[in-house]
Formats: structure tokens, sequence, C-alpha cells
């Protein structure tokens, strides 16, 4: 190169370089909007990440929001995909119908993760769904099947809500129904520690815990007698699916639960992380997102 073009050269250089790092910002910039469900209900979705990328679809769990997955949307390991979350019903910035009608039937679940895919226009996502979550994918897959997905991730989901198989806390869950505020509010902060074998950060945990008292009391009352249909979706899947586990998870009994996915659907493939609890995707982020994004190049190239 002489240096009579150099100067040219550097130019150019540095507007690619400006380019890529407008591109990057636009990429990193999130969007926000709603979509309806078949009944009706509004549903608050969320993307970032890159929009040109492998879709992923990730659902929270009892008493959580998308802010749950905050690891996750700020890992540059999963920055390279277009990263969509999403408020169940009856959480965070969603509807919340009253009642019990819009929570009991399970179907209904499902139909939102159908309605958020199709109206964000996901084409072939990773669906992972952590604790409730698992039965939203089960439940969309009962009905649906899996000819929209690429694979699925259940993050210390349940997969059925059985005894044996959901750790028994009566007083707890008793303790969230109860009509009076501050025993509602003291066991909503009971479930949420439970949620892990290390807590994390104040700051996180107590917007975790401000997650929980958004939540819907109707809802919450319901979701134990919620229809799950295991068998007819997580059971007649075929696309990957991953299951990643706890070995301290003090609401989903790991052992029992992972032997029922695998009765259910010999085809899974399971983690269990030695020193997680029920929020192995915050308790060991980095981890969980290595081996999301492994999952995701391996099961969007099939």
């Amino acid at each position: 190169m002489s240096f009579r073009t150099f100067p040219h050269f550097l130019i150019s250089a540095l507007s690619a370089a400006t380019l890529f790092a407008s591109a990057g910002d636009a990429i990193a910039a999130p969007t926000s909007y709603t979509v309806a469900s078949t009944d009706g209900v509004k549903l608050a979705v969320q993307e970032s990440g890159n929009p040109n990328g492998p879709p992923i679809v990730l659902v929270h769990g009892l008493l959580g929001s998308r802010l749950n997955w905050d690891a996750q949307v700020r890992s540059p390991e999963l920055r390279q995909y277009r990263i969509i979350t999403y408020d169940l019903r009856g959480h965070g910035l969603s509807d919340k119908p009253p009642g019990p009608e819009p929570y009991h039937d399970g179907t209904r679940w499902g139909d939102d993760l159908a309605a958020v895919i199709q109206g964000s226009h996901a084409l072939k996502p990773v669906v992972v769904g952590w604790s409730l979550g698992g039965v939203v994918i089960s439940n969309y897959l009962a009905r649906y099947g899996d000819r929209a997905i690429a694979g699925a991730v259940y993050v210390d989901g349940v997969v059925e809500l059985a005894p044996g198989q959901i750790v028994d806390h009566p007083d707890v869950y008793r303790d969230m129904n109860s009509p009076d505020l501050q025993t509602h509010l003291d066991g909503e902060r009971t479930f949420v520690g439970l949620c892990f074998n290390h807590r994390p950060d104040a700051d996180t945990f107590d917007r975790l815990l401000a997650n929980a008292a958004m939540a819907s009391w109707d809802m919450q009352k319901e979701v134990p007698t919620m229809t799950v249909f295991a068998a007819e979706g997580l059971g007649k899947a075929r696309v990957p699916l991953l299951f990643i586990y706890g070995g301290h998870d003090a609401l989903v009994d790991t052992h029992a639960t992972l032997a029922r996915a695998t009765a259910l659907n010999p085809h899974i493939v399971s983690k269990v992380y030695a020193e997680s609890g029920h929020a192995p995707f915050i308790e060991e982020a980095e981890r969980f997102n290595r081996d999301l994004a492994e999952f995701v190049r391996s099961a969007s190239q099939q």
C-alpha cells in the first residue's frame, strides 16, 4: 500500500468501524410491543439482541416477568441471537384478568406462547421455559405440535403438577394465598427465597420480589389446579429437548421430575448443575448461557 493511498484506506476503515458500532448499538437496543392471545389477553413482549439471528423465546416462571432473564439479555454469548421475552398472563405488564377462568385451562397458556411466536414472526425459535414455563411449553406442544419450533429447553421446568415432582411447602403456598396483605407478601418473599441455593445480590433479589408483588392474586390461587398436558405435548415432541436442572432445587424435585420426563420422552438430554437451586440461569448464568448458546446453534442447524 502506498503512502498516498493510506489516508483513503484509513478513512474507509474508520467509516466501516463507525457503521459497525452503529449496527451493534442498533442490535442491542430493546423493543417492546404487545400481542393478543386467542381469548383477548394482551401480553407484553420485549426483544433484544440480533434481530437477524436465530430466535430464542424465554418463558419465565410463577411470580416472575421478563426481568428474570436479565443475565441472558445482557449476555455477550447470547447477543448474537434474537432474544424474545414476554410476561405471562397475570404477571408483569401483561393483562391480569380477574377470576379463576383465565388461568385454570392450561391450553390458554399454550395459546399465549403461540401468540408470541406468531406475533413476533419468529421463524423456528428455540423456546426456553423456567419452572411454570415448562408447563407452558408442554401445553403449547400438546395443542400446536413442534413444527413451528427448533427445540425446547426446560429449566427446572415443571413437568406435572403432581405430588413427588413438586416439593411440598404447604405453609408457603397457604401464606401466598392469604387475604392478609402482610402474610401474603411474607409468603411471596419466602417463595422467591426458595428459588435459590445461592441467593443473588440484594438488588436482583429485591427486583424479583417486586415481580412477585405485581402478580395476580387470582392467578396464584388457580395455578396449582391448572391443567397440564405433558404426555400429549412433551411426550410426542421430536425436536431436540434439553433439560437443565439445579442439584439443590427446593421447589421441583430434580430427580423425580427428570425420571418422569424421560419416561414420557426418552430422547431428552439432561444436565444437572450441582451448585444451583431452582434458578441455574441466575445462579450459574455464564455456564447456562454457554449451554444455551450451544443448544441453539445445534438445534437451529437441524
